[in-house]
């Protein structure tokens, strides 16, 4: 047994030395995983948490949309367009902060943002140290432009707004109307100032004008005050938490004049917190998903496959931002600050979902506005008003 057993070994390796080892199979080696595209940065700079996140949220799923629509139309000279995101946390402070990053970091050729009028004036005068333009979706203070040549936005401004809700009073058979605003906030104060100055010119009589303090919870102090000058109309320039608490609050002490408000109201938070009490209040907006027009039903149709459901004004307005800047660097031929400034600042006739755009001199926008009365829990389309 001995002997066979060494005999099959050698057998074996005999065999083996003569053939040779039987060849392992082929392994393919994956080829080498390319870079990622580097797109050309555009920096985004929006209220993703905190209590304006609802706006910042609602503006980037729109400039998201137009970012994508933009590259597959060839971005720029071919190259991709690379959105560069970053949450101002609802600070002013951090939204002037995330301009320096997004410019001295990450080499932003243009900026988006901010969407509130408090964090835009902070921001404005980074962008414009740093030569970089800023449009800004939704900021409406009237002097958000002044803040230099390289500023500009794509909504109307509070001067317009305070008007339109001051006709709309008119329009509605008010003569009397009470005012109750949030000092230190530049927002509510700017659009106080221009609803009460329109009013008044057209024999209008501010039966009441009181404030409250941010973060209040009670309001009876003002709201008391108002009952007893026995307005027709109140007029509420606020964002839509305290605009909620506010109605809310004066329903139950027995105050049933129709509340009208600004662009601040349009959050589906406002609904929610609301309730029942915000029925048959109006505001004004700068887009609205119940517009007839073809060009917004077919916006309307593209958000809802995106995202689902309907989008707010911050929706539509972030998507024209992008595609406004996308325009301008077309005309502009590259993206040279100098040269894109330029090309912006002469915008004409450019067609967006919010209405058709045209610069004046300041960089504001000439465009429509819309009023939005909120009836069953939702957000009605009532009526366009020309500028």
């Amino acid at each position: 047994m001995k002997f066979i057993k060494t005999a099959l070994a050698l057998g074996t390796a005999v065999f083996l030395s003569a053939c040779g080892k039987a060849p392992s199979p082929a392994v393919e080696k994956a080829p080498p995983t390319p870079p990622p595209v580097k797109g050309i940065p555009v920096g985004a700079f929006l209220p993703l948490s905190g209590a304006q996140a609802a706006f910042g949220q609602s503006a980037l799923a729109g400039m998201k949309m137009a970012v994508k629509e933009w590259n597959a139309s060839g971005g720029i000279s071919g190259k991709p367009v690379e959105l560069v995101i970053r949450d101002t946390e609802s600070d002013p402070d951090r939204a002037a902060q995330a301009v320096r990053e997004l410019v001295e970091k990450e080499n932003a050729i243009a900026l988006l943002g901010e969407v509130t009028s408090e964090s835009s004036l902070k921001a404005a005068p980074v962008a414009g140290e740093l030569g970089i333009p800023m449009i800004s979706p939704s900021a409406t203070h009237s002097k958000l432009t002044d803040a230099g040549p390289m500023i500009f936005r794509v909504c109307y401004s509070d001067l317009f707004q305070g008007l339109v809700m001051s006709k709309f009073a008119r329009s509605i058979g008010v003569s009397s109307a009470a005012i109750l605003w949030e000092p230190g906030n530049e927002y509510s104060a700017d659009l106080a100032a221009s609803f009460e100055k329109d009013f008044l010119d057209h024999s209008g009589k501010i039966a009441a004008k009181e404030t409250y303090q941010k973060g209040s919870v009670d309001f009876s102090a003002a709201l008391q005050a108002i009952k007893a000058a026995q307005p027709e109309v109140i007029f509420l320039p606020s964002y839509f938490p305290d605009a909620a608490k506010i109605i809310k609050q004066a329903r139950t002490l027995g105050l049933d004049q129709p509340f009208i408000g600004t662009d601040g109201w349009e959050s589906q938070e406002f609904l929610s917190a609301g309730g029942e009490a915000v029925n048959n209040t109006y505001f004004a907006s700068h887009f609205s998903a119940g517009d007839p027009s073809e060009k917004t039903s077919s916006f309307v149709t593209s958000y809802r496959e995106a995202n689902g459901g309907d989008p707010l004004a911050t929706a539509a307005l972030g998507y024209d931002s992008v595609l406004f800047l996308a325009d301008g660097i077309r005309r502009a031929g590259g993206t040279d600050p100098a040269a894109l400034q330029t090309a912006l600042a002469a915008t004409s006739g450019f067609e967006g979902v919010t209405g058709t755009i045209t610069l004046d001199a300041q960089r504001n926008p000439s465009k429509p506005a819309i009023v939005v009365r909120v009836s069953e829990g939702k957000f009605n389309y009532l009526e366009t008003v020309a500028p």
